[in-house]
């Protein structure tokens, strides 16, 4: 559905080929906030295409190379659109952490190799937080508000996350996290 909404939105901004809604993506860092395969693309703007909500709009000649498809939204489209748009924003799904299954057996786990596994995390996180701030910094004369409190939630679950993964790396250093009965402290 990501990918569907993202190429009719891109269209809602312009006619296009999917070159060149592939390098917006990328000029805009939408993998780093939307859940999508890149591959997908041209699979679902065939299937867009199949619906009635995409259309030829013109090809593009080239010299060196085949014609490239430029592609409009239709107003089937549109209306295709503001019903992913509103599915986005009514979808209630719970986000589960690849983590958590293995928190519920780390007490099992060597303690050392975990400790190991979860600085690394953390050094992960640190690096993901500070391009995110600089995405977020390099975009806010670029994009619209919408878009800058995508970014800045992406930042604030980024932040939330490395002080989790920061508490963890703690725990497992001090060999906590066999113990019971013990809160999680601020």
């Amino acid at each position: 559905m990501s990918m569907k909404l993202v190429i009719l939105g891109l269209l809602m901004e312009e006619d296009c080929h999917p070159y060149e809604m592939r390098l917006k993506m990328k000029e805009r860092n939408m993998l780093h906030y939307i859940k999508m395969q890149e591959g997908s693309l041209y699979y679902a703007i065939e299937t867009l295409e199949k619906s009635g909500a995409v259309e030829q709009a013109d090809t593009e000649k080239d010299s060196s190379r085949q014609g490239r498809t430029v592609y409009r939204i239709t107003s089937a489209g549109r209306q295709l659109f503001q019903e992913l748009l509103e599915a986005q924003f009514t979808d209630t799904k719970t986000v589960y952490h690849p983590l958590y299954a293995a928190l519920v057996f780390a007490r099992y786990g060597d303690r050392e190799r975990l400790y190991e596994l979860l600085l690394n995390k953390v050094e992960e996180q640190r690096r993901a937080l500070a391009m995110l701030r600089e995405v977020y910094d390099s975009h806010i004369h670029e994009v619209s508000r919408s878009v800058l409190h995508m970014m800045k939630g992406r930042m604030e679950h980024a932040a939330v996350e490395l002080r989790w993964l920061e508490r963890l790396a703690a725990d497992a250093a001090e060999d906590r996290l066999k113990l019971r009965g013990l809160p999680i402290e601020d």
